[in-house]
């Protein structure tokens, strides 16, 4: 064989795996998009992985299929896409407990560090601190004087053990130096109704369960988790310039595809996941949920979720939270 044409198979040969790889990206997607919700329908990563399934299928070419695998704390659907092909026909719409089960969960079949790589954050969920009318605290620091004035005394309850509003408030403490007892309720609705009938001291509640109820003046509201005021609630500190700087601890929403999906793919769902969140209906109905979008950029969801993983080691630990 001359060695011309030598060369030139070798050549071909060498970049057939690249060719090939190349025509995949370029017919992906080839049927339908599975975005798996690990929870029960209804919940707040349920609505927004509704809100954003069709614009992205719209964007895509392809419809994408809502599937809800509720079970085991989001560990059983966050499993099934951990172990599916790493093709991008398969993502994951988690919350908060992607970063939380693993320091909680004596064992779990996959890693969710490394079994799944990010793609954006979608929302972010704030947080009130709240507390019953008949408390004599109007402000953070005087809610803080009578918790060290009744040491072990003051409760606080969340909508489950190590929920979102657990972690919150088991960090203020921690923030504040003080002991609050906590009552872990199924769910914050059922919290919420205690702290309204007087039950309990202190809760740390969403937006969309807790405005109405704070304007009305069932119950009052001290901070808010975020880094900025709520324009609902102007008035209302956050909790990191009331003497905590940094503090910052909300439920959120983010979306993941199975670690090995190829760069380009990425590239594409995270292009369409974030022109479904900036559409104005989208943006209007978590609004309205209490709800604000995000759409980070992979770099920026990918740093948001080592941060908070350290947080969350050192929350989960000092609190010892277990389920």
């Amino acid at each position: 064989m001359a060695e011309p044409t030598r060369r030139a198979l070798s050549a071909g040969l060498f970049a057939a795996p690249f060719l090939a790889r190349a025509a995949a990206a370029q017919a992906w997607p080839s049927r339908p998009i599975r975005l798996v919700v690990p929870y029960p329908p209804g919940g707040g990563a349920d609505t927004t992985a509704r809100l954003i399934a069709e614009p992205m299928g719209a964007a895509l070419g392809q419809p994408v299929v809502v599937e809800n695998r509720g079970g085991a704390g989001g560990t059983i659907g966050a499993a099934e896409v951990a172990r599916a092909p790493h093709d991008g026909h398969t993502l994951l719409l988690d919350a908060g407990a992607h970063v939380v089960n693993p320091f909680v969960m004596r064992t779990l079949p996959f890693d969710y560090h490394t079994a799944f790589a990010p793609i954006s954050q979608l929302t972010v969920l704030p947080q009130i601190m709240l507390v019953k009318t008949e408390l004599p605290a109007r402000t953070i620091a005087e809610f803080i004087a009578l918790a060290k004035a009744r040491p072990g005394e003051l409760t606080y309850g969340s909508s489950g053990n190590a929920t979102s509003s657990h972690l919150a408030a088991a960090r203020f403490a921690q923030a504040a130096g003080i002991s609050l007892v906590h009552v872990p309720y199924r769910g914050g609705g059922p919290a919420m109704q205690d702290l309204v009938a007087g039950n309990i001291d202190m809760h740390m509640g969403t937006v969309s369960s807790s405005l109405a109820l704070a304007q009305a003046g069932r119950i009052r509201a001290l901070g808010v988790t975020t880094k900025q005021r709520l324009a609902q609630l102007p008035d209302v500190p956050t909790i990191a310039e009331s003497g905590f700087p940094g503090f910052e601890l909300n439920e959120w929403n983010g979306l993941y595809a199975p670690s090995g999906t190829p760069e380009d793919v990425l590239d594409r769902i995270h292009a369409a996941a974030v022109g479904a969140l900036a559409q104005p209906a989208v943006r209007a109905r978590l609004e309205s949920l209490g709800a604000l979008a995000v759409g980070s950029s992979r770099a920026e969801f990918a740093a948001f979720l080592s941060n908070l993983r350290e947080t969350m080691k050192a929350v989960v630990a000092e609190a010892n939270i277990t389920v």
